[in-house]
């Protein structure tokens, strides 16, 4: 299965519409969004082109193949204009042995994780910094933010294929590949 995963769109329709010319290049199964989808949220700049009602129907369109949970800006009112759920706090994937526990970030997150097992993995946005951490016996990732990123880090999103994460701008252009064997107890 080919997984593509993206955090933090803040409701820039900009960064959907390239967001979503990446989706259709990579061709993924599945697009799990970890959440703040259409909200800029208080302590952020508008993104570019910030235009919510643009991005429901961009989203709206691929609802079959979007797997999401909710980020700290998502809320009830959101989910009445999207037709795909977006409120659980978090999902639990499996990749082999491993679980990916995935969640936003501010509930659950790298300083205050749920229950891990070793070798487990902690997917979470909500930072805007795309990160691949070894945190005591579980993996941290961040593929980063779609259309708000910080410390200097690209828009980007992140691919899990074939037992392989790679994290690419939103160009396509490759900037880190781990494989699960390099994230080892």
């Amino acid at each position: 299965m080919k997984l593509m995963i993206a955090s933090d769109l803040h409701g820039s329709a900009f960064y959907c519409e390239a967001l979503l010319k990446a989706y259709h290049q990579e061709q993924p199964d599945r697009l799990l969004f970890l959440g703040d989808i259409l909200y800029h949220g208080p302590r952020n700049d508008l993104p570019k082109e910030y235009n919510p009602k643009q991005v429901i129907p961009l989203l709206n369109d691929i609802r079959d193949r979007l797997l999401c949970v909710r980020g700290n800006c998502d809320c009830d009112v959101d989910q009445m204009v999207l037709e795909f759920p977006i409120l659980a706090e978090s999902c639990l994937l499996y990749t082999g042995s491993r679980a990916i526990f995935a969640t936003h970030g501010h509930i659950y997150g790298p300083d205050h994780p749920p229950l891990m097992q070793p070798g487990d993995i902690l997917l979470c946005g909500h930072t805007h910094v795309p990160a691949c951490t070894k945190i005591g016996k579980f993996w941290y990732l961040n593929p980063g933010s779609v259309s708000i990123p910080k410390e200097n880090s690209p828009h980007s999103y992140l691919l899990l294929e074939d037992d392989t994460f790679t994290w690419k701008d939103l160009s396509g252009q490759v900037y880190q590949v781990r494989s699960l064997a390099e994230l080892t107890v």
